[in-house]
């Protein structure tokens, strides 16, 4: 009896005994895409779905994805139904053939799927940019997609899969319509999302273009499982070896030959031998650098950029790390309460200031008081007629009456006089 108990990370997707069969209208079967098939999808493993065509990769994709419902079986992504929304928002994906708006262009493309992830403009700006480079439409990136070829749009679509960062990446058929340069560019950024952790589906029936990047793979061959295993497992041969060497004269290839059968008792000889060659992809791509050296004009995609910031391993440009984020915020916060400071201090000084000119204006007379209390007329005008009179003479106008104290609250006009204030 074991005294602890061993605890494995669970896979990102689990299939169990996963069969699918589609009906007609009267549900007679009329095809099984998928029979029995059983395989897991390890955290940070590159998974290789390959099979012909019409050997239900798609159709397994299609049910991982929660867009089938399967006849029988189980299927989990992140521990839950593929049905689950929450876990939709972890998942980048790349249909078989890629559907887009046809009137937007790249740019906006790209913004249309970052907004569906609820990205900010800052995040969204800087990662359509970086995309666009990585995937060489970035000189394109204005016109409608409508007017971009099959492999064009394959690579917007690639870079759609890519906007929200995703931490389960499906792959149907990545390489179909692409050029040369952009099947070794795909490949390239698979491995590069494999050394940064990054969990991926990919399916092909072109095994040429997977088998440098997959980790481990199944083939499928009329939806059942044929081979499965790690791509030394599948593809050793262990009927001949494979010996490479630096250019050889045929006298050492005659002595080696000689050393050979010696050994092996005449059982074993060199069986051929061929001059170095390269790959035809190898060639093409050397084909369009010196091109691009050249600044060959093209109005197709160019060679793609770098692989995007965001996506390199130990690379984290979307925001700071926390304790610079701390700092910032500490600062930013700081730096306004000085402001405000500021500016409330100026608007004291404002508000005083009107105020008091505001009492200045408002201050009274206390001699025109006074008179009031008194009872006095005011002073006449110099060289003005007596009231009531005419110019050469007449009884003057006699002067208005006094006001009656009583009518006049004294106690307070003195007060007001004596204070100054309004």
């Amino acid at each position: 009896m074991q005294n602890a108990s061993v605890t494995s990370v669970p896979p990102v997707v689990a299939v169990q005994a996963l069969s699918k069969t589609f009906k007609d209208f009267w549900l007679r079967t009329r095809a099984k895409a998928v029979d029995n098939v059983t395989f897991n999808v390890n955290p940070g493993e590159i998974f290789g779905l390959l099979g012909p065509n019409g050997s239900g990769k798609s159709t397994t994709i299609k049910i991982m994805l929660g867009l089938l419902k399967q006849t029988s079986g189980r299927v989990a992504v992140f521990g839950r139904s593929p049905t689950d929304v929450d876990s939709k928002k972890r998942i980048g994906y790349l249909p078989e053939e890629s559907y887009l708006y046809p009137f937007l262009n790249a740019e906006e493309t790209l913004d249309y799927y970052a907004k569906l992830f609820q990205l900010d403009h800052r995040v969204r700006t800087r990662r359509i940019s970086e995309l666009l480079e990585m995937v060489g439409l970035n000189a394109v990136k204005f016109r409608p997609v409508r007017e971009y070829s099959k492999g064009m749009q394959r690579r917007i679509g690639l870079a759609q899969a890519l906007i929200n960062d995703p931490d389960l990446l499906i792959l149907d058929e990545p390489t179909t319509g692409l050029d040369p340069i952009g099947t070794r560019q795909v490949k390239d950024l698979i491995i590069e999302l494999g050394r940064r952790k990054k969990t991926i589906v990919l399916s092909s029936h072109i095994l040429a273009d997977v088998e440098d990047c997959v980790d481990r793979m199944v083939i499928l061959y009329g939806g059942r499982i044929r081979e499965e295993g790690t791509c030394d497992e599948i593809l050793s041969a262990n009927d001949r070896a494979v010996i490479e060497t630096d250019p050889l004269d045929q006298d050492t290839i005659a002595a080696i030959d000689k050393l050979i059968r010696e050994r092996s008792g005449g059982r074993h000889s060199i069986n051929k031998v061929s001059k170095g060659r390269q790959k035809l992809e190898e060639k093409f791509i050397k084909m369009v650098e010196a091109a691009v050296a050249e600044k060959a004009e093209t109005s197709g995609a160019r060679h793609g950029g770098a692989t995007a910031g965001f996506l390199r391993s130990g690379d984290a440009v979307d925001a700071p790390k926390g304790e610079a984020l701390i700092a910032d915020l500490v600062q930013r916060s700081q730096r306004d309460e000085r402001d405000l400071s500021q500016l409330a201090g100026a608007a004291r000084e404002a508000a005083n200031a009107a105020v008091s000119s505001a009492a200045a204006r408002a201050q009274p007379d206390a001699s025109v008081i006074r008179d009031l209390v008194q009872g006095d007329p005011p002073p006449a005008a110099p060289n003005q007629p007596a009231r009531g009179g005419g110019a050469t003479g007449g009884k003057p106008a006699s002067p208005p009456p006094s006001t009656p104290a009583s009518n006049v609250d004294l106690s307070a006009i003195n007060r007001l006089t004596d204070s100054g204030e309004p």
